[in-house]
């Protein structure tokens, strides 16, 4: 092999390493935009992973799945994220968006335990709605967040479909609320009476029982602890994972 043969054979290998450089590059690009495209976050993507968001927005698909023009936020992606951010170790803190309609019941209320079940410092901040199964959404993390525009409707549990008309179909309706009243209390400052007084308001929603709260009207009533934008929220989150870690030094 001459010298010319050598200088070829080299210029190859660096074409190659750049080549793979590259692929290696549009790799990571492809997977950043296939993640904001499944979950609406690049998470994974960012070098700095001590805050992750997590973006609860649309409608709460459950077990039912939902027609493609409906914007939704899926039960199964949800769960592993939260798990998977439990898991890691280089997670601080996690903020949860909602710009919710509502949904599935027994789906939002599970993500719903699944937040309030982390270890790890949580804030949620509503910024358009907050609905339905949105609000114990909203009131699961350790500290919550509206923006003053922003609303929340708070109503009894509905169903859509196939409905037995006897006495057991009404006893499950009522467990069902029970659980979401229960959950709400817990984990806000309202009462249960005023919880109640409000799902079972006449006079504000067009064909329907409950209450539409603006903003500051959820603060004053103790369902959102503040009213504030992601610069608050962010700021709340960082002052709590101080706190935290400061609490859990060996």
């Amino acid at each position: 092999m001459n010298i010319n043969d050598n200088f070829y054979t080299l210029y190859n290998n660096g074409d190659t390493i750049n080549e793979n450089g590259s692929d290696n590059n549009k790799s990571k690009e492809d997977d950043r935009r296939q993640e904001i495209k499944e979950f609406g976050t690049d998470n994974k993507s960012n070098s700095d992973q001590s805050i992750q968001v997590l973006p609860i927005i649309g409608q709460i698909e459950g077990h039912m799945v939902l027609p493609p023009q409906t914007k939704a936020t899926k039960y199964e992606h949800i769960i592993p994220q939260l798990i998977s951010m439990e898991r890691n170790s280089e997670v601080k803190g996690i903020l949860i968006v909602l710009n919710t309609v509502g949904g599935d019941v027994e789906a939002g209320l599970a993500i719903a335990e699944m937040i309030r079940s982390l270890s790890k410092p949580t804030v949620s901040i509503v910024i358009g709605g907050g609905h339905s199964i949105g609000v114990p959404l909203a009131t699961s993390a350790d500290y919550s967040f509206i923006t003053p525009s922003a609303t929340m409707i708070v109503h009894p549990v509905r169903m859509n479909g196939f409905v037995i008309g006897v006495a057991q179909t009404f006893h499950y309706f009522q467990k069902m609320q029970e659980r979401i009243d229960n959950f709400i209390v817990k984990t806000s400052k309202i009462s249960k009476d005023d919880l109640k007084k409000m799902m079972l308001k006449s006079d504000e929603l067009l064909n329907d029982m409950g209450t539409i709260l603006i903003g500051e009207q959820a603060v004053s009533c103790g369902l959102i602890d503040e009213v504030g934008g992601i610069k608050e929220a962010l700021d709340k989150l960082k002052d709590a994972i101080s706190i935290y870690e400061k609490n859990n030094l060996r």
